[in-house]
C-alpha cells in the first residue's frame, strides 16, 4: 500500500499530539496518510498496552487514516541500531511515502529524540539497494521519502515549517481525546497516578503553541516542523 505521507512516532499519540491536524488537513485533501508507531507505550505511567492498542485504533478512524501497524520495539530501550533500523526500513519500504515526518531531534523525554536519529538514519539507509529486506519471503525495493519532517514536541524549538490547520482543530483534539487513559478525560475513572500530560492544563499548552504559530502566518492555529535540509517553493506567492 503506497502512502503520500507517512508519520513514524515513537509512542502511540505522539503523533495525534505533535501533527494530527496536518494528517487530518492532507487527508481532506484526498492524500493516503498512515502512522507507525515504534513501540506499544508499555512504560506509561497511565493504561496497559491494550487499551492504548485500542484507543489508537479509535484516533485512527478520526483520523481517516488508511494504515497503522506498530512495530513493537522496546518503550524506553530500543536502540539506533541494526535490528531496529531494519525493523523500520522494512516499514518505509512498504508504504513508500514521499513524505515522512518523525519525532522531534531532540525533547523532554529521551525517546522522542532517540527515535528522531533512528528514523533520520533509516530514511537513508531505505534508500540503499544494498541493503535487502524481504517481507512474507518476497525482497522489498529501495525507498528513500523526497522529505523528512520532524515534530515539534515537548520543548520549544524554532519551525521551519508551519502549516495551518484551524479548519482541523476540533478534530485534533477529538484524536487527542481519544486516548482517554492518556490525557485528562472526566470519563476515565480508572484510579492511576495523574501524569505531566493528564494535567488538565497540557491541553491548553498544546493549544498556546498552535496559537503562536498560527499567528505568523495570519491562521489561528498552526503546527510547526523542522527540517535538516533546506527548503525551496518554485512560486514566492506561495508563501504566507
Amino acid at each position: 500500500m503506497k502512502l503520500d505521507i507517512l508519520v513514524i512516532t515513537v509512542h502511540p499519540d505522539d503523533a495525534e499530539l505533535g501533527c494530527s491536524g496536518t494528517i487530518l488537513k492532507h487527508v481532506a485533501l484526498g492524500k493516503r496518510v498512515g502512522i507507525v508507531d515504534l513501540t506499544r507505550g508499555e512504560l506509561g505511567t497511565r493504561g496497559t498496552v491494550e487499551s492504548r492498542a485500542k484507543e489508537a485504533a479509535d484516533s485512527s478512524i478520526i483520523l481517516g487514516l488508511s494504515a497503522r501497524e506498530n512495530l513493537g520495539l522496546r518503550d524506553g530501550f530500543f536502540k539506533n541500531e541494526e535490528y531496529e533500523q531494519l525493523e523500520l526500513i522494512k516499514a518505509i519500504r512498504k508504504y513508500q511515502p514521499e513524505i515522512i515526518i518523525g519525532n522531534a531531534l531532540y525533547d523532554r523525554h529521551p525517546d522522542h529524540g532517540r527515535a528522531g536519529e533512528l528514523i533520520t538514519d533509516a530514511c537513508f539507509l531505505s534508500g540503499l539497494r544494498r541493503i535487502e529486506t524481504k517481507v512474507d519471503e518476497t525482497y522489498q525495493e529501495p525507498h528513500r521519502p523526497r522529505l523528512l519532517l520532524q515534530l515539534i514536541q515537548d520543548h520549544y524549538i524554532k519551525p521551519d515549517i508551519v502549516v495551518d490547520v484551524s479548519d482541523y482543530w476540533d478534530q485534533k483534539i477529538e484524536s487527542i481525546r481519544a486516548f482517554k487513559s492518556q490525557f485528562f478525560n472526566e470519563d476515565y475513572a480508572v484510579e492511576e497516578p495523574q501524569t505531566y500530560i493528564s494535567n488538565p492544563d497540557f491541553l491548553n499548552i498544546i493549544e498556546a503553541r498552535a496559537r503562536e504559530y498560527g499567528k505568523y502566518i495570519g491562521a489561528k492555529y498552526a503546527e510547526g516542523f523542522t527540517c535538516k535540509r533546506l527548503l525551496g517553493v518554485d512560486n514566492l506567492f506561495n508563501l504566507r
